[in-house]
């Protein structure tokens, strides 16, 4: 039997886990420079604001009602490793599926045990971190899935799905994990509008029409298990940081400056992963939005002549990669780098005439060690410090502090 924990309105709960009074108030959660919704509360879905909503369409007499935050991955990727742990304690294996969503096993519990124990997960998850949850429960993923989508409307929060047919008889095909809007439109002009109306579809018309993976949710309704639980992740293919722009830059030096920031993002993140790069990528993008303004979308790579993990190296092709696509007269409004074939540190292919540099690995580590003692950015690279202030930086307006990241921003009690 599968498990699904959901944190509800989880981005939302977070911020109100270290600020009890906004209980009970419409609170939403911007996307990067405060653009558009990524978490509702229930008050704040009652207003008819929309998820992935830009915040400027939301009518001014709604606005004035709601209490906006932007978005603290720190802090929400913070609270989320803690419920891991807390699942971890209870569970024999966690998949975390994403920053608010965790698959977990059953095997080794009693069947009549199942919604006690889920239960008890839900209280030390609401005691501990201060985020409230559902359980659904199920003999595949999917049914879990939907077990949780029906555990958010009860008091309880935990939902078994022992009869999925008779308990899904009304639930909404496009709820439905790995269908979606699109198919259940294209579905429902063939009379397939429910879940248990897709469980008595025929298979191989199924499969024919949409392909395997919707025959795959159609066993898992009927309980039969297409994948299971996985708990390491899987290798990466490559690593992505890309940000659009607080506001559009045009100086040359501006834009390496971005980049160059984007670039030590990444290698940070490949570092914790023990992995090195064979190839960096680099974007830039004007404003498409702004259709009288000259549009400019360059992107460049480049092969590593040794795979590495670096952040001066990867730093320094990256910069040059800029240099070379930059062109004076257009305004930027977004940039990226990518780091490319990815492989193990210890697996590589080295260059007969380009030696490593022992060094490397050394000053890379002690960076990452003082970061993690100290707090991201304690020390970084000298050419991601501006002085005054990136011209590009991120707006974040109604950013909450870093509750557990940094000692000065730590609750004190009285």
């Amino acid at each position: 039997m599968f498990g699904l924990v959901d944190g509800n309105n989880f981005y939302a709960s977070c911020e109100r886990a270290f600020q009890p009074e906004l209980i009970g108030k419409p609170v939403v959660v911007l996307s990067s420079n405060d653009g558009c919704a990524i978490a509702r509360s229930n008050e704040c879905k009652a207003l008819g604001v929309k998820m992935g909503q830009p915040i400027h369409e939301v009518p001014r007499d709604v606005r004035r009602q709601l209490i906006v935050r932007s978005a603290n991955f720190g802090l929400y990727g913070d609270i989320s490793s803690r419920i891991v742990q807390i699942l971890s304690d209870l569970f024999a294996r966690v998949e975390v599926y994403s920053i608010d969503e965790s698959f977990v096993s059953f095997e080794w519990i009693k069947p009549s045990d199942r919604a006690r124990v889920a239960k008890e997960a839900r209280a030390r998850i609401l005691q501990w971190t201060g985020i409230p949850s559902c359980v659904g429960i199920g003999q595949t993923k999917t049914l879990a899935k939907a077990g949780n989508k029906l555990a958010k409307k009860t008091v309880h929060g935990v939902v078994e799905l022992v009869d999925p047919r008779a308990q899904l008889a009304a639930y909404p095909l496009e709820d439905l994990w790995g269908v979606g809007r699109k198919w259940s439109a294209k579905l429902g002009a063939e009379g397939i509008m429910t879940a248990v109306d897709l469980m008595d579809a025929d298979t191989e018309t199924l499969r024919a029409r949409y392909g395997v993976v919707l025959a795959r949710t159609q066993a898992e309704l009927l309980g039969h298990p297409c994948s299971d639980i996985v708990e390491v992740e899987a290798d990466r293919k490559q690593i992505v940081c890309s940000r659009s722009f607080g506001r559009e830059v045009v100086e040359l030096d501006d834009v390496c400056h971005a980049v160059a920031a984007f670039a030590s993002n990444a290698c940070e993140k490949l570092r914790s992963r023990s992995l090195m790069c064979g190839g960096v990528w680099v974007w830039l993008n004007t404003n498409p939005f702004k259709e009288d303004a000259a549009q400019y979308h360059p992107s460049k790579a480049f092969n590593l002549i040794a795979p590495s993990c670096d952040t001066r190296e990867v730093m320094s092709v990256a910069t040059a990669l800029t240099k070379a696509m930059y062109r004076k007269g257009y305004r930027y409004k977004k940039g990226g780098v990518g780091l490319l074939d990815l492989t193990h540190g210890d697996i590589h292919q080295a260059d007969l005439f380009a030696g490593v540099d022992p060094r490397s690995a050394k000053l890379m580590d002690t960076m990452d060690q003082v970061n993690a003692k100290f707090g991201r950015g304690a020390m970084v690279m000298a050419q991601t410090m501006r002085r005054g202030g990136a011209k590009w930086a991120v707006k974040r307006e109604n950013l909450s502090p870093a509750y557990t990241q940094k000692w000065s921003d730590v609750l004190r009690v009285s």
